[in-house]
């Protein structure tokens, strides 16, 4: 489970509604109305947040309340929090409970990453189901597994939540006490030399923000950013963004190489071709862009793509076996260049001249803070 960093803050949905409400009315009267609450209850709330966040969110006076800028920050992630939402009736706890569920599948691993009582976790995602006059969960054996409709209401607070994270961030950057996380997913091609260069100097300029990454496929890490437990992705894009509702920024190209051991029977040999196919290869998965560029490559040369006996996606893994065996693979000279420059391995490039777009990916009309702003430019440096 991917925490979301700020699940041990006392979360009351209605406390951000109301915020939202009064920025955009302007009166305590309207505001109260529209979110069905008596003024001296908006009030209080207003009065709950501030001191939550330890600001002044509205200047009060005869002509109504006038919104500082730390409300303006707040306001419109408050707003986009209670749209994915959907319900004015879910309690921060019922919410924090339907995550949790999701994430881990059991109510037992739920209590566990939570800190929470299972009795408590099955109370608040009962009252949320009451709430919302529909079912959510189904038990099966040991574990639960979400509805279709409860799928979709976790990916709406999983949402909600990374709007919430995101406006929590912009006002401590406001205070000037840049804090909060950066969530970036990463892809095998990411982690070389670009992200751990990006993050170095990230870390040097934004001492207080913490970066947090994930290690995973594409197929592993699409999900989670586009549920809002990860920022953004790093590695290949990938065709058909859009659909999934993502949105893919190219940043540079890579070229990949076909790497072997050194000493390797192909080694010397000026133009590999469908001798190719006679060797054990290493390669991701069959729906990755790089293997299906393999088949091509291969069937271009005269040969049949040879079954693949070890499927991998992890270059630490890839490189010992090429060390231990006349394996082949392609990567990036930069994922194995520590083993190129010791001689250990051996890299040829390829004729095909195929070569794939390495950048970020977001949620379609993700909106950064200015943080993460600085963190996107400063991975467009670093890759250029």
């Amino acid at each position: 489970m991917i925490e979301n960093g700020i699940g041990d803050r006392p979360l009351n949905i209605r406390h951000f509604a109301a915020l939202a409400a009064t920025v955009r009315h302007g009166s305590l009267t309207r505001a109260a109305r529209a979110v069905n609450l008596t003024q001296p209850a908006l009030t209080q709330a207003i009065a709950g947040l501030e001191s939550s966040l330890g600001v002044t969110l509205f200047e009060r006076s005869a002509q109504g309340m006038t919104a500082t800028e730390p409300a303006l920050l707040m306001a419109p992630r408050a707003e986009a929090a209670i749209d994915h939402i959907g319900s004015p009736r879910v309690t921060g706890t019922q919410l924090r409970a339907l995550l949790a569920l999701a994430r881990a599948g059991s109510y037992a691993g739920a209590a566990e990453a939570t800190g929470l009582s299972s009795a408590s976790l099955h109370r608040a995602v009962a009252d949320l189901q009451v709430a919302l006059g529909q079912r959510l969960v189904d038990r099966r054996g040991q574990h639960v597994a979400l509805t279709p409709t409860g799928q979709r209401r976790a990916r709406g607070f999983g949402l909600a939540m990374a709007e919430l994270r995101a406006g929590l961030a912009e006002v401590a950057t406001w205070q000037g006490k840049a804090a909060g996380r950066i969530i970036v997913g990463a892809m095998p091609l990411s982690r070389a030399r670009w992200l751990p260069e990006a993050i170095s100097r990230f870390a040097r300029e934004y001492p207080g923000v913490g970066v947090m990454v994930v290690e995973g496929s594409h197929g592993e890490l699409s999900g989670p950013l586009r549920d809002g437990e990860i920022d953004l992705m790093l590695g290949a894009l990938r065709e058909g963004a859009e659909a999934e509702g993502l949105a893919g920024e190219a940043v540079f190209a890579d070229t990949p190489v076909l790497v072997m051991r050194k000493g390797h029977p192909l080694e010397n040999v000026a133009e590999p071709g469908s001798e190719l196919a006679d060797y054990p290869w290493i390669l991701p998965g069959s729906e990755t862009p790089l293997r299906r560029h393999w088949q091509a490559m291969l069937r271009a040369l005269g040969a049949e793509p040879p079954r693949v006996a070890i499927e991998c996606g992890s270059v630490m893994t890839i490189r010992q076996l090429l060390l231990d065996s006349d394996s082949l693979t392609l990567l990036s000279r930069s994922q194995v260049s520590v083993e190129l420059d010791a001689g250990v391995l051996t890299a040829r490039d390829l004729a095909s001249g195929f070569s794939r777009s390495i950048g970020i990916t977001t949620r379609a009309g993700w909106r950064p803070t200015s943080t993460q702003e600085a963190f996107v430019a400063m991975l467009r440096e670093c890759g250029g």
